[in-house]
């Protein structure tokens, strides 16, 4: 039976391929192909839609319908049965299509009288650019061997259509607006940092000379030949000296190399070649398929997968053509600003680092595995720019702001002279701050402040040194295990945190445990989805939930601290009662480890961290039984004035430097100092001088913030006189206003304080 279906696909094939070969223009042949594949597939009606402009799906050929029918009939993407299927990329395979929900009657077509329906998508590069289907008036279900021959007949369609003769290339490339105007878009911060660049597109597909193939045999050694080519350069690439130093991007990059050795696509490229396509039409018919299935994964590990193995089919490509990864990248401009839809860690590697000055993205994300790549490499990233692709051409000057998360397409001379001198004063201030990083971050009436660094990678960490900073005042325990495909073994995190606390070097380090739910789901742990994520099951109370996840992570911890001294505070914790219930589990861990005979910590210190309004009531029975505070002022901040900070409709409605919110905080520095319980703020506001300020002020003595900002917060810290400051903001708490923002600006201004942006 294999054979007998192997021999049908040769003979379609064989058909197709020779029509392909004659003469005539693109429409001419598509003409052609509608009645090859309907006689070879014994189908009444083959019919091929093709995307245009503007998401709508235009009938280009048929066989079978009204031929009057032809680029008069058009659906808009998900109406009809054509709709549905561009819309979501799937095969449709239906015994009585008008049953189905989305079927559409189009009088001009004369389907009415057709039943059974199997359509396929037509995808080229991700995207959806025209459906292929046939119909039968007999209600019958077609067969999987009928639905791998169109399979691969769309192969050969998408290569027609991507050719230019019946859409041409550029009218889905911009469709508003007028090219050479300046423009500005925003996405999210991934990595932080300003650049300035050319855009270059990053385009790895390879043309395919030639669909089919006569000798599989042939076909078949050409392609493992490629793929020993293919490994082989990835070992070298990855071999990068830029890369030499640990970090989790090394695991990233050990994840990709198993992709690349994964058995079941080198089993499925063998088989679409022993149907008798190419190498090279072998691996994007197998590239499409994957894409088919699972472009609407739900879990980021394996949008992740995906895109290593669009990155890995684009690279055989290369290698099955002889062509040279590294010569395509030759007449690259100096200051490379990279675009893409998104895009597999050893794509970036393919760029020569001194020339990437930064990353956009139509997707993307902070523990997407080539944002960690470009972290490690310290390259801005702006993430899920909507339409990139289509508003910013090859070759156009861009601005990227990462610390805003805007992105300046086109700019005047003045934004870029303007840009220019802020980042070469930006330079001369890092420059500054590097030569301060000994320097004690002391005011100037003598009150010393602890600066901190909050960290998820050990690439942070190993910023400890550059900075000066004393220690890491939060540490995201969460972050390695959101870039994993499997829940880490306690030996893998007990691993982690050795290597952290032997990077820190003594200094102290503040572990959180895993803060998930809300915007950071683990891609192998499924739950049924909050309506409010960022107020429903995360943080502490899934671990209270799961305490086998819980107990897996402190044993970890006490592992890795083996006789140093160890620091945990649970996070999201809402009441005292929780805070017991997470340490008397730290407790049956502890207990296990001295029965074991295992070396306990030196010094253990244990905190919460506090997030949510309603602990502020159960302050005095939460500092008896706790050994520090730490406030996350990002969540404390959303909380308290009802404002989630990811809809940006109400992000900016409110201030940090509200009255309301600093009252609270001062209220919390009397009540920690009167319990003698040590209190350290780590959120957003920590970084940024005005409201680092403003914290120290209030009496906070330890701030905890990103690498980058400690420079800047150190040198206002220096300028400051803490007591002059604090006497100004008793005056200030009580007031009605809506921020305190201006004010506070005003006396720092009036007095010297050096607030300026790092």
């Amino acid at each position: 039976m294999a054979d007998t279906v192997v021999t049908g696909v040769r003979s379609l094939l064989r058909s197709v391929r020779a029509v392909m070969a004659g003469h005539g223009n693109a429409q001419k042949r598509l003409d052609e192909l509608v009645k090859v594949i309907a006689a070879e597939m014994v189908a009444e009606v083959c019919t091929v839609y093709v995307m245009r402009a503007g998401e709508v799906l235009e009938l280009f050929a048929t066989q079978g319908l009204n031929r009057s029918a032809v680029h008069q009939t058009r659906l808009r993407v998900d109406e009809g049965l054509i709709g549905h299927i561009a819309a979501h990329a799937r095969v449709l395979n239906l015994a009585d299509a008008q049953s189905h929900p989305s079927f559409a009657y189009r009088p001009e077509t004369g389907e009415e009288i057709y039943h059974s329906f199997l359509g396929v998508p037509i995808v080229r590069g991700g995207r959806v650019r025209g459906v292929l289907a046939i119909q039968n008036k007999v209600k019958r279900q077609y067969t999987e061997e009928e639905i791998e021959a169109l399979e691969m007949i769309v192969v050969v369609l998408a290569e027609l259509i991507a050719g230019g003769d019946l859409v041409s290339p550029g009218e889905q490339m911009r469709s508003e607006g007028n090219a050479i105007l300046p423009t500005r878009l925003t996405g999210i911060q991934i990595n932080a940092g300003t650049a300035m660049g050319i855009a270059v597109l990053h385009q790895p597909r390879v043309a395919i000379p030639q669909m089919f193939a006569d000798d599989p045999e042939a076909e078949e050694r050409r392609l493992m030949t490629a793929v020993a080519s293919m490994q082989e350069a990835i070992e070298d690439l990855f071999s990068a000296t830029e890369l030499s130093d640990g970090g989790e991007h090394h695991d990233v990059l050990e994840t990709y190399r198993l992709v690349a050795r994964d058995a079941g696509w080198l089993r499925r490229l063998r088989e679409a070649i022993a149907s008798g396509l190419a190498a090279e039409a072998a691996v994007q018919k197998v590239h499409d398929d994957i894409q088919a299935r699972m472009h609407m994964a739900a879990t980021p590990y394996l949008r992740e997968r995906l895109h290593d193995f669009e990155d890995l089919a684009n690279r055989l490509l290369h290698h099955l053509g002889g062509v040279s990864r590294a010569a395509a990248m030759e007449d690259l401009p100096e200051d490379v600003v990279l675009l893409a839809r998104n895009m597999g860690p050893a794509e970036l590697l393919d760029y020569e680092p001194r020339r990437l000055r930064a990353l956009l993205l139509e997707e993307g994300s902070a523990t997407s595995h080539v944002a960690i790549v470009a972290r490690a490499l310290n390259i801005p990233v702006v993430g899920r720019i909507t339409d990139l692709l289509t508003r910013i051409d090859p070759r156009d000057p861009v601005i990227v702001d990462g610390d805003h998360s805007q992105v300046f397409v086109r700019p005047g001379e003045d934004i870029q002279q303007m840009v220019s001198d802020t980042m070469r004063a930006r330079e001369e201030r890092r420059l500054l701050y590097a030569a301060m990083r000994t320097e004690p971050a002391i005011t100037r009436d003598g009150v010393r402040v602890s600066l901190n660094l909050n960290a998820g990678f050990l690439i942070d960490v190993q910023q400890l040194e550059d900075t000066g900073a004393e220690g890491i005042g939060l540490f995201r325990s969460e972050i390695p295990f959101m870039v994993r495909s499997e829940l880490p073994s306690v030996e893998a995190q007990t691993e982690l945190y050795n290597r952290v606390l032997e990077l820190a070097d003594n200094r102290p380090v503040m572990f959180r445990t895993l803060d998930i739910g809300g915007d950071k789901q683990l891609p192998y742990f499924h739950d049924a989805g909050d309506q409010n994520p960022n107020m429903g099951w995360r943080a502490i109370r899934v671990g209270l939930d799961r305490p086998s996840m819980l107990r897996q992570q402190l044993r970890a911890l006490i592992h890795a601290a083996r006789g140093r001294d160890l620091a945990v505070m649970f996070p999201m914790v809402s009441e005292v009662a929780e805070f017991q219930a997470a340490r008397s589990i730290l407790d049956i861990e502890l207990a296990r480890e001295q029965k074991r005979g295992g070396v306990l910590p030196k010094q253990l210190r244990v905190g919460v961290m506090l997030e949510v309004p309603g602990l502020m009531w159960q302050l005095r029975p939460l500092l008896s039984r706790i050994d520090f505070l730490s406030v996350g002022s990002n969540d404390l901040f959303q909380f308290l004035f009802a404002s989630d900070r990811g809809n940006p409709r109400v992000a900016d409605r409110y201030d940090v430097l509200s009255p309301g919110l600093l009252s609270l905080l001062r209220q919390l520095v009397v009540a920690c100092d009167a319990a003698n319980v040590p209190l350290s703020l780590c959120g957003e506001m920590a970084g940024k001088p005005v409201e680092a300020m403003t914290l120290i002020g209030l009496g906070f003595r330890t701030i905890s913030m990103p690498p980058a900002q400690v420079g800047a917060v150190r040198a206002m810290v220096r300028s400051l006189d803490a007591g002059a400051l604090g006497a100004y903001l008793d005056t200030l708490v009580d007031l009605p206003d809506h921020s305190l923002r201006r004010k506070l600006a005003s006396y720092a201004k009036d007095h010297g304080i050096l607030t300026e942006d790092s």
